[in-house]
């Protein structure tokens, strides 16, 4: 008799990095602030210390995204990455985020999604189940700040995930 074991999927929910404030340019074109650049590159150094590989990265098509994702990727070496980057990130409810995760092939292990607040801790909330972290919880209820990432993990196929399906094992927030 063959037991099979359990197959984890983890999903990253990370909030770009700190941005030049808003006003001068349209919202959407905002480029990262100097602070934001030295928090996404600490993002990348926190992901491979965790040893957290995403084999997919869904990403915003907004500037500070795009330059913060740039920025992940460059402290993550050289790892094979399927990156789609798309405007319905940009505007999208927790259903949207959950229908692009959804989308992702089963055999994927770690998605991480490259977003905005308050969608970023809406879709961690919405996922967390009874099991997840207190002190990660209550963070995402109220919000995550810049740079931070939610990791979020379940059994279930990515098409499956849904209310409390899943368990919020840590909030992270990288130290620039």
């Amino acid at each position: 008799m063959t037991l099979s074991t359990p197959t984890v999927r983890r999903l990253v929910l990370l909030r770009h990095a700190k941005a030049e404030p808003g006003g001068t340019v349209p919202d959407v074109l905002r480029p990262l602030a100097l602070s934001g650049r030295s928090q996404a590159s600490a993002v990348g150094r926190s992901l491979t210390d965790a040893q957290i590989a995403p084999e997919v990265v869904l990403c915003s098509d907004a500037v500070r995204t795009r330059q913060t994702w740039d920025l992940v990727r460059s402290g993550l070496g050289d790892v094979e990455l399927d990156v789609t980057v798309t405007p319905d990130l940009y505007t999208a409810d927790v259903a949207q985020v959950l229908a692009l995760v959804g989308a992702v092939d089963e055999r994927v292990r770690t998605i991480l999604v490259v977003g905005h607040e308050p969608i970023m801790s809406s879709v961690a909330e919405h996922l967390a189940g009874p099991d997840s972290e207190s002190t990660a919880l209550r963070q995402v209820q109220v919000g995550v700040p810049t740079a931070s990432y939610s990791v979020i993990e379940s059994e279930q196929p990515w098409d499956a995930w849904g209310r409390k399906t899943s368990t919020l094992v840590r909030l992270v927030r990288p130290k620039d």
